[in-house]
């Protein structure tokens, strides 16, 4: 059946949420006027009674679990500024102002002390005679500012203090229009154009203004970025835009990252993002967002708060929020809100609308004039895969705000991703396990980035390059659509090392993860693979180890890595005693931390053996298989072209094959 212009943009049922929201929004809009005009004592009353009330309707063991944290829980929970946060758990913190060159004041916190260094007068970035820290760069999320890394009820699961205690130089941003960033040389907050801001802003100004002052008040050549949720999604939009900034950002790791969600699990919201901004607009007005929240959380007894925000995240995004503590939640909730633009919230609708990581949309009201049709208009999109910089996923499985398969498809190809499957959105600030889950990969990544800049392949460091080559596995096993060829053997990586240790060749030549794709397709001997004198049908294997071999107490996943690679060698070379070899070390570690990773491994090693035999049966009884002029594929100095009817790079160009 034929949809209504203009009416038929909705269904009826989206129309009957979308009157709902507007009449809930009404609702809070007169809520909140009556609050504003009512004095402090009935303020207070309100307060009180919502406490009584709570307090009347629990049980005795809850109350006896929340007396046992209530001291810490509420210490945090009223701590009026990040210093404050701070010094609560002993932290010594400094406050900078940054001001962007469209003339917005920006507050930045740092954190250069271990606890207690700062009492033995080390100087820390500050000249030639001072100690040397490599830098980190926090960000927050949308709604947010930098208190939500630092309201945590244990100081082992706080992500600055734990990179502070370890060294590193760990500085805090704010965006525009939040708590700490409400001024601006040219607009009074009071006015609409100091809340015309989106995140094109936050990527033309805040972030890269932001970190060309930390390097240059750091006299540092370069930063490590750490960003959660639209911390994320400006810095792909940064790096995207602006070059030269990957320079100066060694590496960037992504908690929770955003970019194109896949949507929102609630009807109501869901039908608000399909309309008009200027519906948006109309409800929440031209300046900031949600303002009244600070309202509610003043008039609320903190569990009863904590329970409706609990219920908005469920409502919203159908977040359960079990893997935080209650403690923790009474902890940082009340820290959780802060000012942004109206703006900044319709652009990331339009994202989701367009399902594409695109630039504010300013023509968005004329959608239905002919000229705004993709044929003759289209949003300008962050171009991401021109991002250089080395890019560390951390997402969770349980996510409704991450789609890792449309991400992988829009960033570079140097892209690694790690997945905690039941983690959700807020998850990666405030989990019970957090330290235990996200810090290492963090550290991990930090560590070895910094320990191996001088020591790079092409501008990546060795770290990173080898680990990039788990990509195209990682593609693989989540189902993406990715440009990893599917007929890869092994997890190779275009900056990975050959087998005699010496690192990529030259330009002109072939990795050597290339000429592993090339090695199944490889005819009768007669190809030499490029850049070598190794016979492409028969490659040196490195002498196998015995079955018997030592297995570390606690392997590592590039140990695992090894093995695979090892086995699948084997394989090629028809070496069954190699192939028990590696395949045996694999099932005498499957007992170890790495368990489901060596699962993944066997299994795919059997799939690789069962194929080539099955592929050798066919050609021992049809003169066709792998040795068929139709299967041959096409090779390139930047690509492998395999198949006879999908698209493929070959020579660096895109051809059906």
């Amino acid at each position: 059946m034929e949809r209504v212009p203009f009416l038929g943009r909705l269904f009826w049922h989206e129309y009957l949420a979308l009157v709902g929201s507007l009449v809930l929004v009404a609702c809070e809009v007169v809520l909140r006027a009556i609050t504003l005009l009512l004095p402090s004592p009935i303020i207070r009353f309100c307060y009180n009674t919502s406490r009584a009330l709570f307090n009347r309707l629990s049980s005795p063991t809850s109350k006896r679990a929340r007396s046992k944290k209530k001291t810490i829980s509420s210490s945090i929970a009223t701590c009026s500024d990040f210093t404050e946060l701070c010094a609560l758990w002993g932290y010594y913190a400094e406050e900078h102002i940054v001001q962007t060159k469209d003339g917005y004041l920006l507050g930045v916190h740092r954190l250069p002390f271990r606890k207690g260094e700062d009492q033995a007068g080390v100087r820390v970035n500050a000249g030639t005679d001072s100690v040397r820290k490599p830098i980190v760069y926090l960000h927050h999320g949308l709604l947010m500012n930098s208190e939500v890394w630092v309201c945590m009820t244990e100081e082992e699961r706080c992500l600055p203090f734990a990179l502070a205690s370890q060294g590193y130089d760990v500085w805090l941003g704010n965006n525009r229009g939040n708590k700490y960033s409400k001024k601006s040389t040219k607009h009074s907050p009071s006015s609409i154009r100091f809340w015309n801001f989106s995140i094109d802003d936050f990527a033309f100004h805040d972030i890269p203004d932001t970190i060309n002052y930390i390097l240059q008040a750091t006299s540092q050549q370069s930063l490590s970025y750490v960003g959660f949720s639209q911390g994320t999604a400006q810095a792909f939009a940064t790096l995207a835009i602006h070059p030269e900034l990957n320079e100066k950002v060694n590496l960037f790791i992504a908690l929770a990252p955003a970019m194109s969600p896949a949507g929102l699990s609630n009807g109501i919201v869901d039908a608000l993002v399909k309309t008009s901004p200027d519906l948006l607009f109309l409800a929440f007005g031209r300046k900031s967002i949600l303002s009244s929240a600070t309202m509610w959380q003043s008039i609320l007894y903190p569990p009863i708060f904590v329970r409706l925000i609990d219920l908005s995240l469920s409502f919203l995004f159908g977040w359960n929020s079990k893997n935080m503590s209650t403690h923790q939640k009474l902890a940082a909730y009340p820290h959780l809100y802060s000012f942004t633009s109206t703006k900044s919230v319709v652009h990331w609708f339009q994202i989701i609308r367009n399902k594409s990581f695109q630039m504010y949309d300013d023509d968005y009201s004329g959608k239905f004039k002919i000229s705004a049709t993709n044929r003759y208009y289209k949003p300008a999109k962050f171009p991401t895969r021109n991002i250089k910089t080395p890019i560390v996923l951390v997402y969770g499985g349980s996510d409704s705000l991450v789609d890792i398969r449309v991400m992988l498809r829009e960033l570079p190809r140097h892209t690694i991703a790690s997945e905690i499957s039941h983690y959700e959105h807020l998850d990666f600030l405030w989990a019970q396990d957090v330290d235990k889950l996200v810090f290492p990969h963090v550290f991990e990544a930090l560590r070895y980035t910094n320990d191996n800049l001088n020591a790079s392949v092409n501008g990546t460091s060795r770290y990173l390059a080898a680990k990039i080559g788990d990509t195209s596995y990682l593609h693989r096993k989540q189902g993406s659509a990715s440009t990893w060829s599917e007929d890869e053997g092994g997890s190779f990586s275009d900056y990975d090392t050959n087998q005699d240790n010496i690192t990529r060749p030259v330009p002109g030549t072939k990795s050597y993860a290339q000429q592993q794709r090339e090695l199944p397709y490889q005819v009768n001997n007669t190809h030499k693979i490029e850049g070598t004198n190794e016979d492409a049908s028969r490659p040196k294997t490195p002498a196998t180890t015995p079955a018997t071999s030592a297995i570390p107490a606690s392997p590592t996943a590039t140990w695992v890595a090894q093995q695979r690679k090892q086995a699948l060698n084997d394989i090629a070379n028809g070496d069954d005693s190699g192939r028990e070899s590696a395949a045996t070390r694999l099932r005498r570690a499957s007992n170890t931390p790495v368990d489901n990773i060596i699962t993944e491994e066997l299994r795919t090693i059997g799939k690789r053996r069962s194929r080539l035999l099955d592929e050798d049966d066919k050609a021992g009884s049809t003169g066709s298989g792998r040795t068929s002029p139709a299967t041959v594929p096409t090779f390139g100095a930047k690509g492998i072209s395999v198949g006879t009817s999908r698209p493929s790079v070959s020579d660096g160009t895109l051809a059906a094959s």
